[in-house]
């Protein structure tokens, strides 16, 4: 990896991680700045703005989920069983790297404003949002899941999962995230499925 390359990957991580907690708006660029212990002027040799920042943060977000569901995607295995995959990588993520997931949550979908020029449509999550058509066009193909509009697919499956995540970020579930694994992948399953 070079160096220059290295260097963006450690600020999109320190702004990742600002940016997820405090909120996009609350975040400065100086901020990050005093956070990686570098200059702000050496920042913007990175990233001419924050706007940039926040579009190339959820690429690298969408990258990083969407790498995990490519793995999923390359095992062999049932729809139910990749499913139940999928599930738990989300919620593995959720626990582990919870900074992508309220990045997603808090910044991208409550600061679409901020997204308008450059991740129009799905553009910005294209990884993530790729991998999971790839895992339903299969589940369909294979005569495993109900041929349906996609939209409509990843809606039940993104609300489910968004939900829970949510849920365990306020504090509401009695038990950890992985609990709740089994459960919802077979409500999924059980919703998606052919008839």
């Amino acid at each position: 990896m070079d160096k220059k390359l290295g260097k963006s990957e450690k600020i999109l991580d320190a702004a990742l991680m600002l940016f997820s907690t405090r909120g996009f708006y609350a975040t400065t660029i100086p901020d990050i700045a005093k956070a990686m212990g570098m200059s702000v002027g050496n920042i913007y040799n990175y990233f001419s703005s924050k706007e940039l920042l926040a579009k190339e943060i959820i690429k690298y977000s969408s990258d990083i989920l969407g790498a995990e569901i490519r793995h999923v995607n390359e095992n062999t295995g049932s729809a139910k069983e990749k499913i139940r995959q999928i599930v738990a990588a989300y919620f593995e993520m959720a626990t582990s790297k919870p900074q992508h997931i309220n990045y997603f949550l808090r910044v991208y979908l409550a600061n679409k404003e901020v997204f308008k020029d450059g991740c129009e449509g799905m553009l910005c999550v294209s990884a993530f949002v790729t991998e999971l058509m790839i895992f339903f066009e299969e589940g369909v193909a294979r005569n495993e899941l109900r041929n349906q509009d996609f939209f409509s697919a990843f809606g039940l499956f993104m609300g489910y999962l968004g939900g829970f995540v949510f849920l365990n970020g306020e504090g509401v579930l009695e038990k950890d995230l992985n609990f709740y694994v089994d459960d919802i992948a077979l409500n999924i399953y059980n919703a998606l499925r052919q008839q």
